[in-house]
């Protein structure tokens, strides 16, 4: 079997912070996958660097033979169906025998459930006082009550 290599892609932002996150995604996931996946980079579809065809030259230099593209998205789309392959299959243009493959998104695993649970989790005990903010929403001054203040009864 060819050597496999990952790409985690996703849109991509002006928000330097956001593109930074897409970082800490494939750094977490090098670290979960590391054995089985040791080619991992990260790609942006547009608005930032690395973008997918930088990327994909990334894995094949590091000797992949085979790519994952693992678009960073929770539904299928537009990107997924369409933008996202053809960008993959242009990069792909000048790597003649490296096999590629655009991954599912992470839809409806069951494990969503469980992150939906834990973000929701975090950001309640957050506005309670109990913990500090998570990570996406760190001096954002984003997670707060809105509304009315609960009344006793």
């Amino acid at each position: 079997m060819p050597q496999p290599a990952v790409i985690i892609v996703d849109h991509g932002s002006r928000r330097a912070e956001s593109n930074d996150m897409l970082l800490q995604v494939v750094e977490l996931f090098r670290g979960h996958g590391g054995a089985k996946f040791p080619i991992v980079e990260p790609a942006h579809m547009e608005l930032a660097e690395p973008s997918i065809a930088t990327a994909f030259d990334r894995c094949v230099e590091r000797g992949a033979g085979r790519v994952v593209v693992m678009p960073y998205f929770l539904l299928p789309g537009r990107h997924w169906d369409q933008d996202i392959p053809r960008l993959t299959a242009q990069a792909a243009q000048k790597h003649p025998g490296v096999e590629f493959l655009v991954a599912a998104p992470l839809g409806l695993h069951p494990l969503i459930a469980d992150v939906i649970g834990s973000r929701i989790d975090h950001c309640l005990a957050h506005v309670a006082g109990n913990v500090p903010e998570c990570d996406v929403c760190t001096g954002t001054g984003r997670c707060v009550l809105h509304g009315n203040p609960s009344q006793a009864r």
